[in-house]
């Protein structure tokens, strides 16, 4: 009887244990309520997690991690990248972040980055209910409304990642109380207002991404209080006034991007060598600097990336340049910058990008500059270099293959030593210079050249059969010379290796007179941008134009062109700009012209056009004198026909 009896009781306390081990595991019904309200707000979950959700366990969800002793939920990990064997893929969920998310009081993590589809608000009381966060990522979604203000009661957040949505209204001043805060991302959002005072509280912070906004106003005149900070980007602003000097108190900062506002005054940091010492890469192009660069700009000696281009800034390179060893890429074009290019330039020897375009810099070239051993793109245009001839010892240059020396006065024939560079041209632009002669032919032995620009010079010539031979061309700009002949050698697709390289060609303002059949014969081609107005091509337009559908303007205008316009022409559905006055072209216009829906610029004035303009959108949406010289053309937007 006893020995019954002490199965029965030992079964008993195994039902009671198990039972309540089971209650334990159960989700709290705050928890199982906040995340069965934010399934329901998900209609769309291409990643198929959230119909895993099944159950009362939810901390054996996947995206779900809970606390080992009370089994409260801490972590929501659903980002939209998931990593599997085959490589890292996007997913998406489409729908709106529940309020009831903030019933979570546990929650630590919450991971929602990068989905793309989720829509709605960040709830209004997050600051109210979930003091335990610590990091937020809502990044790359379609949130609106506001950074509610109680956020600054998340005293344990280390991480807000709010980048990439449509957030509007101010940057809440309480952020400031957000002391274990390091990064603050709040880029590509439509933010206004000022970048509050309160953020040089954030001593710990290290990243502060506030780009791509409509923040006004100033740089915080404290921003050098934040000592942890190592990465600053308050680019593509509508910021203004002066730097504040307080940035050089910043010592462990390597990335300061402030471009693309209105920023004025003089660059006047750093005062003294040791200063901002970190400092890798600085942009602060597109704004209103003016003055100097001053001679302690040469006390950034970590400096590797600097663009100061399209400023005010005037007077010479200062002469310790060649302080700056680390440097890889300069862009300080669009300047007024005047004086020659000083000689210490020549100890950059880690210098990749070299760009002192439109500017007021004279000559000569220091001959120092050959000793640029890794330098790989040379813009030197638009300066009053008045060069006369390309110094030869730019074909010694061992990585240079991307040569810019557009508008220097260069004068006589482009010289023989640039088909045998060391290394092999890649873009080479000689526009806007004195050149004559002819277009040698042994450019069609630069097998690796993509960008080739001789235009608005006098070359007098026939373009070169070897031309044919660029099959990695992509851009072709010969126009406004002298150049007589065929431009077989650039449409013979049948013959040149072009294939779906040719992007961009210019040919117009020349005395071009055959070829026009070639254009588009031996299958497709991407060109998205043709010229080849003012010159005296005559003929038919050819139905191989037809099977350019990439191209988006098309101008073969002030020719000699006759016949109907091609039907052909309405596969062009990708054109926003076609160009035809001042030919011969006669019959009507085709009714396929109503296909080109993307259609922004149109000129068919001073042909032999007859008939009815057809009745419809884009056609008629163009001014009268889009048909003007057309004696026999009638309808909208010209006179009514007559009956």
């Amino acid at each position: 009887m006893n020995h019954k009896l002490l199965k029965i009781v030992a079964m008993l306390i195994i039902l009671v244990l198990g039972d309540t081990v089971s209650t334990v595991e159960a989700c709290s019904s705050n928890d199982m309520e906040a995340l069965m309200s934010f399934k329901k707000g998900i209609q769309i979950d291409t990643s198929g997690r959230l119909a895993k959700w099944v159950g009362k366990n939810c901390c054996k969800w996947e995206g779900i991690v809970c606390e080992n002793a009370t089994f409260r939920v801490k972590e929501i990990n659903l980002p939209g990248f998931i990593s599997n064997d085959e490589g890292l893929f996007q997913t998406q969920m489409i729908g709106w972040i529940s309020p009831s998310i903030v019933l979570l009081t546990s929650l630590e993590v919450i991971d929602l980055g990068g989905l793309i589809g989720l829509s709605g608000t960040i709830p209004l009381n997050i600051g109210n209910h979930l003091r335990n966060l610590q990091k937020i990522y809502l990044y790359g979604n379609n949130l609106t409304g506001s950074i509610p203000e109680n956020i600054g009661e998340l005293k344990n957040l280390q991480e807000l990642a709010l980048h990439e949505n449509e957030l509007s209204g101010s940057i809440p001043l309480s952020i400031g109380s957000l002391k274990n805060l390091k990064r603050l991302l709040l880029y590509s959002n439509q933010l206004s207002g000022k970048i509050p005072n309160s953020l040089k509280k954030l001593k710990l912070l290290v990243e502060l991404d506030v780009h791509n906004n409509r923040l006004t106003g100033g740089i915080p005149d404290k921003v050098g209080e934040m000592l942890s900070l190592q990465k600053l980007d308050l680019s593509n602003n509508l910021l203004t006034g002066k730097v504040p000097f307080s940035l050089t108190n910043l010592t462990v900062i390597s990335v300061l991007y402030l471009d693309t506002n209105y920023l004025e005054e003089a660059i006047s940091f750093p005062s003294r060598p040791g200063e901002m010492s970190c400092l890798a890469f600085l942009r602060l192009n597109n704004n209103h600097f003016a003055g100097n660069i001053p001679s302690n700009f040469g006390y950034l000696v970590s400096l590797q990336r600097v663009s100061l281009s399209n400023n005010r800034l005037e007077g010479t390179l200062p002469s310790n340049l060649g302080n700056l060893v680390s440097l890889t890429e300069l862009y300080i074009s669009e300047n007024f910058l005047s004086g020659q290019i000083p000689k210490s330039i020549g100890k950059l020897s880690q210098l990749i990008m070299l760009n002192i375009s439109r500017n007021l810099i004279e000559g000569p070239l220091p001959q120092e500059m050959s000793s640029l051993q890794n330098l790989q793109t040379l813009d030197l245009s638009f300066n009053r270099l008045n060069l006369s001839s390309i110094p030869k010892w730019i074909a010694k240059m061992p990585s240079l293959s991307q040569i810019y020396f557009a508008g220097c006065k260069i004068k006589g024939r482009i010289p023989d030593f640039l088909q045998t560079t060391i290394s092999p041209i890649q873009e080479l632009d000689l526009s806007a210079n004195l050149l004559s002669g002819s277009i040698p032919s042994w450019i069609g032995s630069l097998n690796q050249l993509y960008m080739l620009n001789l235009s608005r010079n006098t070359i007098s010539s026939y373009i070169p059969n070897s031309f044919r031979n660029l099959h990695d061309l992509s851009v072709l700009d010969l126009h406004s010379n002298r150049l007589t002949g065929s431009i077989s050698p650039i449409f013979d697709m049948e013959q040149s290796t072009f294939g779906g390289s040719l992007k961009f060609v210019d040919l117009s303002d020349n005395k071009l007179s055959r070829g026009i059949e070639e254009i588009g014969l031996g299958g497709q081609c991407d060109i998205q941008f043709l010229n080849l107005s003012h010159n005296l091509l005559k003929g038919k337009i050819p139905n191989g134009i037809g099977r350019m559908n990439s191209i988006n303007s098309l101008d073969l205008s002030f020719n000699g062109l006759g016949f109907k316009l091609p039907g052909v022409l309405e596969n062009l559905t990708s054109l926003e700009v076609l160009k035809l006055q001042e030919n011969q072209l006669n019959g009507n216009i085709p009714i396929g012209f109503l296909k080109l829906i993307k259609l922004k610029e149109l000129n068919l004035s001073y042909n032999l056009l007859e008939g009815e303009i057809p009745e419809g959108k884009p056609l008629i949406d163009f001014p009268e004198s889009c048909y003007f010289g057309n004696k026999g053309l009638c309808g909208k937007p010209l006179s009514p026909c007559k009956p």
